[in-house]
């Protein structure tokens, strides 16, 4: 997938998002996730792929490894870009989603890469202590949870800009840490609590972005988008 910032779609129907996406020209990098995809299921995959779209498909599969195989391999065939686990389910499930996908990928075609949730962006260190009963500090489980996904095999994870930087120390620069909770200075928290500018992913070792409403959400979301993508090449 390219390195431009990911626009997460995060639509409920084709209809708006296709009234969106009108305003952009050229190869896009999108996320397509659980509401769009719950409504609208593989058509929508299929129309951004062939408007020439790299889609990323966040369902964040989390089931036993035999599931999660059937439905990569399932996921595979869709042509998608890149695709995502819960790297809780355990190494033995991420390798089984590996094997899915490259059961499912097309003769020909390059199998989607694949990464694994770690903690969400929403997650803080309360909940990781008294609701997941973790005993080790935030980011200490991020890591695990990177050092086990590269272990098994996947392509990167899905961090936070404040872990990226250790993540690269032990997993390398070239293992995917792909950012959500992207905000301007200006923006809103809404509801993460681990967010950060796009320059700041820059500056922490992030290799892709996923920018959701402060592009979507904008007045003028192509103009919202340059200003994001500026900053996140240190153009601006």
């Amino acid at each position: 997938m390219k390195t431009s910032p990911i626009i997460a779609l995060d639509f409920d129907s084709a209809e708006k998002t296709f009234e969106f996406l009108k305003s952009f020209e050229g190869n896009l990098n999108v996320k397509v996730g659980m509401e769009l995809y719950y409504k609208e299921g593989p058509p929508i995959v299929a129309i951004l792929k062939e408007a020439g779209y790299d889609v990323f498909l966040d369902l964040k599969l989390h089931d036993i490894p035999n599931t999660v195989m059937s439905a990569m391999a399932v996921l595979a065939g869709m042509g998608v870009d890149l695709v995502n686990v819960h790297a809780a389910g355990g190494k033995r499930m991420m390798e089984a989603a590996l094997e899915g996908l490259d059961k499912g990928t097309p003769a020909g075609l390059k199998r989607p890469s694949l990464i694994a949730v770690t903690q969400l962006t929403s997650t803080d260190e309360r909940q990781v202590r008294e609701e997941q009963l973790i005993q080790v500090p935030l980011q200490d489980s991020v890591l695990h949870y990177a050092q086990l996904t590269k272990e098994s095999g996947l392509e990167g994870v899905v961090c936070s800009v404040h872990e990226a930087a250790a993540i690269a120390d032990v997993c390398g620069n070239s293992f995917y840490k792909v950012t959500p909770g992207i905000r301007m200075a200006d923006g809103g928290q809404h509801d993460q609590k681990r967010i950060a500018t796009p320059d700041e992913a820059r500056k922490s070792g992030s290799t892709h972005i996923v920018v959701g409403r402060a592009i979507t959400g904008a007045t003028d979301p192509r103009a919202a988008y340059e200003r994001v993508n500026a900053l996140w090449k240190g153009t601006d």
